[in-house]
C-alpha cells in the first residue's frame, strides 16, 4: 500500500478536493460551505487521527505476514568458561571461547494462527478505514451546524437589534409625550422597561454568537469570515420516501460497516486462540564458526539442519479460557453492530422527519410573521392617535421579535435538517462536490456485508397520520345565535 508524504498527511491526504459543485443551490452558499468543510477535513484533530489509526493498522497487517516469512539471525559472543568437574584432573578447566553464527528458521505449521492473524489484521484494517469515512461525515456535518449556526445568531443578532431600536424609538416618543404634558409617567416608566428587555435580548443574542464563532473555531480551525454567504439548503438528492432514506443509511452507514469487519476481525481472533491447541512445527538451518565454537574445545565450525516440533499440552488452562473469553466478545461484537445499525436508522429517521415538518413550519410561521407585522402597524397608528394603550404596542412589538425569531430558527433548522439527512445517508460530502483522493477507496471498493449484516435491527417505519385541521375544525363548538331583541 502507497501511503502519502507526512506533508501531505499533516494537510490530510485523507481529505478532500473539490471536483464541481452541486447545482442544487446558489453557488456563493455551497461554496462557502464547502471550502469550510475541506478545511476542517484538512486540519481537524479528530479526523488525522482516525487517519493515522487506519495507515497503523495498515501497518500491523505487515507486521502479521511477517510471521510466514523467513527469519534470519546472526549472532556473536565472545568469552570465558569456567568448568569444575570432580571425576577429572585437573579438576577446574578454564577455556576462553569466540563464536559467529547464523541461522534460519521458517515457520511451517501452527494451526493456522499466524494466517489467521493475518486475516484479522485486514479485517481490523478495513473497520479502521470504516471509521474513517464516518467520522469525515461526522465532521462534515460539524461543519455544516456551525456554518448554519453562525449565520442563525447573525440574522437574530441583526432582529435584536432592530427590536432594540424599535423600543427605543418608543420609548423617545413616550419622552416626548412626558415632556409636553400629554403622557403619563408611568408609560414612560414602561417603555423604559421595555427598553431594557430588548437591550438584554440584544446582549444575550451576542453571546451566543460568540459561542457559536467559538464551536466554528473548534472544528474548522479558523475565525468565520465576516460574510458566509446567503444561506443554501441542500434539498436535492434527498429521497421523496421515509423507507427509502432508511434503507439507504443502512446500506450506505461506514459506522454499520465498520462494526461487521469488528465482527469478522473478533471471529478470526477466536480461530487463532484455537491454534494454540496444535503444534508449532518450523524448519531450522543454522551454522557458525569460531575458536572453542558453543564452548567445545577446538570446536572450530558446526552447521545443522533440523525439522523443530513443540507441542503445548497444558497451559494451566489459560488457552481454554481465552477461547471462552474471544467467544463472549464475538457476541459484544454482534451487539455493538446491531446498536449501530438502530442508532443510524433512528438519526436518519429523524432527520428526515425534521425536513418535511420543518418546510411546513416554515410556511405557517410565515404567515404568522406576516399577520403579526401588519396588526403592529395598525397598533402603531392607533397608538398615536390615541386608540391603543403604550402597552398594546410594546406587546405587539415583542410579537412580531417573537415570531421573526421562530422563523429564523426554523429557517436555520431546516437547512441543517437536509445536512443531517444527507450524513445519514454517508453523502453530505458527496452533496458538496468533495471526493477522496484516489487510492483511499481502493479498500472500500469490493466490500459486501454479505451474510454479516446486524440481525436485531427492526426495519419498520414509522408512520404517522397526517394533521386533519377540516376534522379539527368540526370539533369547534358551534356559537350560539345571538337572541333577537323584543319587538
Amino acid at each position: 500500500m502507497r501511503f502519502c508524504s507526512p506533508l501531505t498527511i499533516i494537510a490530510l491526504c485523507v481529505l478532500v478536493h473539490a471536483t464541481q459543485v452541486s447545482a442544487q443551490t446558489s453557488g456563493n452558499g455551497t461554496d462557502a460551505l464547502r471550502l469550510a468543510v475541506e478545511k476542517a477535513l484538512q486540519s481537524n484533530p479528530e479526523v488525522t487521527a482516525k487517519f493515522n489509526a487506519y495507515r497503523a493498522s495498515a501497518d500491523a497487517v505487515d507486521v502479521a505476514n511477517g510471521a510466514l516469512r523467513p527469519r534470519l539471525d546472526v549472532n556473536a559472543a565472545a568469552g570465558i568458561d569456567e568448568n569444575r568437574i570432580s571425576s577429572r584432573r585437573p579438576e577446574a578447566e578454564s577455556m576462553r571461547r569466540t563464536g559467529l553464527g547464523m541461522s534460519l528458521t521458517q515457520l511451517l505449521w501452527d494451526g493456522l494462527g499466524s494466517k489467521r492473524e493475518v486475516e484479522r489484521a485486514s479485517h481490523d484494517r478495513l473497520s479502521r478505514y470504516f471509521d474513517l469515512i464516518e467520522t469525515t461525515e461526522q465532521t462534515s456535518l460539524e461543519v455544516a451546524r456551525a456554518f448554519y449556526d453562525v449565520l442563525r445568531f447573525r440574522k437574530l443578532v441583526a432582529l435584536a437589534e432592530d427590536n432594540y431600536v424599535e423600543h427605543r424609538y418608543a420609548s423617545q416618543q413616550i419622552q416626548a409625550r412626558f415632556r409636553a404634558g400629554v403622557g403619563r409617567g408611568v408609560d414612560f416608566e414602561q417603555a423604559n422597561a421595555r427598553l431594557a428587555l430588548a437591550e438584554s435580548n440584544l446582549t444575550t443574542e451576542t453571546a451566543n454568537l460568540h459561542d457559536v464563532m467559538a464551536r466554528y473555531l473548534r472544528v474548522i480551525g479558523e475565525v468565520p469570515p465576516p460574510a458566509l454567504g446567503p444561506l443554501t439548503v441542500l434539498h436535492l438528492g434527498v429521497p421523496g420516501s421515509g423507507a427509502e432514506v432508511l434503507d439507504r443509511a443502512v446500506a450506505q452507514s461506514p459506522a454499520i460497516s465498520a462494526t461487521v469487519e469488528s465482527v469478522r476481525a473478533a471471529r478470526l481472533t477466536a480461530q487463532v486462540r484455537e491454534s494454540a491447541f496444535q503444534p508449532r512445527v518450523e524448519a531450522r538451518v543454522r551454522s557458525g564458526f569460531g575458536n572453542n565454537f558453543d564452548g567445545v574445545r577446538d570446536q572450530r565450525r558446526d552447521s545443522a539442519a533440523e525439522l523443530v516440533m513443540n507441542w503445548n499440552l497444558y497451559n494451566g488452562g489459560a488457552d481454554q479460557a481465552r477461547v471462552r473469553q474471544q467467544a463472549n466478545l464475538i457476541s459484544q461484537s454482534e451487539d455493538l453492530r446491531d446498536k449501530a445499525c438502530r442508532d443510524v436508522r433512528q438519526t436518519a429517521a429523524i432527520a428526515f422527519n425534521d425536513t418535511r415538518k420543518l418546510t411546513e413550519q416554515l410556511v405557517l410561521l410565515d404567515r404568522n410573521t406576516i399577520a403579526i407585522e401588519k396588526a403592529r402597524d395598525a397598533y402603531r397608528q392607533q397608538f398615536d392617535i390615541g386608540q391603543r394603550s403604550l402597552l398594546d404596542l410594546l406587546n405587539s412589538e415583542n410579537e412580531l421579535y417573537t415570531a421573526r425569531r421562530a422563523y429564523a430558527n426554523a429557517e436555520y433548522d431546516r437547512a441543517l435538517a437536509f445536512a443531517r439527512t444527507h450524513a445519514g445517508m454517508s453523502q453530505l460530502t458527496a452533496q458538496l462536490g468533495i471526493r477522496r483522493p484516489l487510492g483511499l477507496d481502493d479498500d472500500g471498493q469490493a466490500w459486501s456485508v454479505g451474510d454479516d449484516g446486524p440481525h436485531r435491527c427492526p426495519a419498520d417505519t414509522i408512520s404517522l397520520p397526517s394533521i386533519d385541521i377540516e376534522a379539527l375544525a368540526k370539533r369547534v363548538p358551534t356559537l350560539a345565535e345571538p337572541a333577537k331583541p323584543a319587538p
